[in-house]
């Protein structure tokens, strides 16, 4: 499938400044297309993967991505979606990110000297060098003001703020278009690629590119990739959800997936994985025929954790998801696993003394945690078999932790029917 075919397949297409001449150049060798990526942190996160897959999506439809890490513009944010003007990032934090998305963008991506051989720039290569009056002469005047305040991304700020826009926000559209033609002059880039919120700034670069080079070069955008619900796409309750396993364990990851509502499961399998259409029809009616089974949901985290860690990751995910949710002893797990797996977990500590007397009583504890009204009621449960010590079920009203229940990291997981986990810190020498 060619790579426009393959976009409107997937619900992926939707503005090109010129289709049928992208048609034609696609169709007539390798095409070389960016997609810029913004240093605002250290890791990219689940939004960023959607730019990720369209760059290897162009790669294997036979041209040649390039992905711009942004340590130019990086110091002064992409305003595109944005409410509020961004912060300033310092020298020294903008480079911790900028090297930490070329070590991420690295694995995912396929880099070589070929002619579909993916490339990984740096803006600053150019802008840090390039003067003021230069810019100014060379670039500046080839836009129009009133043009530019037409745009999407400058007139909402204009009508939602009470200060406005500043300079340096408007300017912003200069220097990605300057990258596009930068990027035409060193590596014959003649296609760049972004959300419909960046439709401005990439037009701009088309028509910098027709000017000053006088070649024809085109602009393509996705639809934004949202939620049925109307929130933001890419965070979880706890915020960002990274590609960093170190930022957002594979476990977490795998869970975020999981937890995808009915509506989204089918836009995301399409526009996040790279399993083929029709494999995702037949998932999703799978899915459709009995959907609290949530085929569509477990296929897209399994695809999904795999891309982006790896099968041993998503392994582990897996059985984490099954043990905590399917009942089962947790020391069959790692100590990283648990780690994982309780990490926001609602928890207290019982002191390292009381281990083994009354003071650590099971029907005690499970009161103290707040996971029954009394230790009445929680007696009465415990005798139902209805709770468990790190997952085997107890119905010992008499049962008393101990140091022989201290899973790796010295915690006692305590769960109260099948979901209610509790944490019992154990503190002291």
């Amino acid at each position: 499938m060619n790579f426009i075919a393959e976009l409107r397949a997937r619900g992926l297409f939707q503005a090109v400044s010129d289709e049928a001449g992208l048609a034609e150049a696609l169709g007539a060798g390798a095409v070389t297309g960016y997609i810029g990526f913004d240093p605002t942190a250290a890791s990219l996160h689940v939004g960023s993967l959607f730019q990720v897959l369209l760059l290897l999506r162009l790669q294997r439809s036979g041209h040649r991505p390039i992905a711009i890490v942004g340590g130019g513009t990086g110091l002064i944010g992409d305003p595109s979606g944005k409410s509020d003007e961004r912060s300033m990032l310092s020298p020294e934090r903008l480079a911790e990110n900028v090297a930490g998305l070329r070590a991420q963008l690295s694995k995912y991506v396929e880099f070589g000297d070929g002619p579909t051989g993916a490339l990984l720039v740096d803006n600053a290569e150019w802008l840090g060098s390039i003067g003021l009056l230069e810019f100014l002469r060379d670039v500046g005047k080839h836009f129009s003001v009133n043009a530019m305040v037409q745009r999407d991304s400058v007139r909402n700020r204009l009508e939602q703020r009470e200060h406005g826009i500043s300079y340096t926000e408007f300017s912003y559209m200069l220097l990605q278009a300057y990258d596009f033609l930068a990027l035409h002059d060193r590596f014959g880039c003649t296609l760049q690629l972004g959300g419909s919120d960046q439709w401005g700034n990439i037009v701009s670069g088309v028509d910098l590119v027709r000017r000053l080079r006088g070649r024809e070069v085109f602009g393509l955008t996705t639809p934004l990739l949202t939620r049925s619900d109307g929130k933001k796409f890419g965070k979880s309750e706890a915020g960002n959800v990274w590609l960093d396993p170190a930022l957002t364990s594979p476990y977490e990851f795998y869970q975020f997936w999981l937890n995808t509502a009915d509506d989204d499961v089918e836009r995301y399998l399409l526009a996040l994985t790279l399993e083929p259409v029709d494999a995702v029809a037949a998932v999703m009616a799978e899915h459709r025929a009995d959907p609290a089974k949530r085929a569509g949901q477990r296929a897209l985290a399994a695809a999904v954790t795999r891309f982006v860690h790896s099968d041993a990751a998503l392994a582990s995910a897996r059985r984490t998801t099954e043990l905590l949710f399917q009942g089962g002893d947790l020391r069959a797990l790692a100590a990283d696993e648990l780690a994982a797996a309780f990490k926001s977990a609602p928890n207290h500590a019982v002191d390292r003394a009381a281990l083994g007397t009354p003071d650590a009583g099971f029907v005690k504890v499970l009161a103290d945690a707040g996971l029954f009204k009394s230790r009445s009621e929680a007696r009465t449960f415990v005798g139902q078999g209805g709770a468990s010590i790190n997952g085997v079920a107890v119905s010992d009203v008499q049962r008393v932790l101990g140091a022989d229940d201290l899973l790796p990291g010295g915690f006692i997981a305590l769960r109260k029917g099948r979901k209610s986990w509790h944490v019992v810190r154990v503190t002291g020498a």
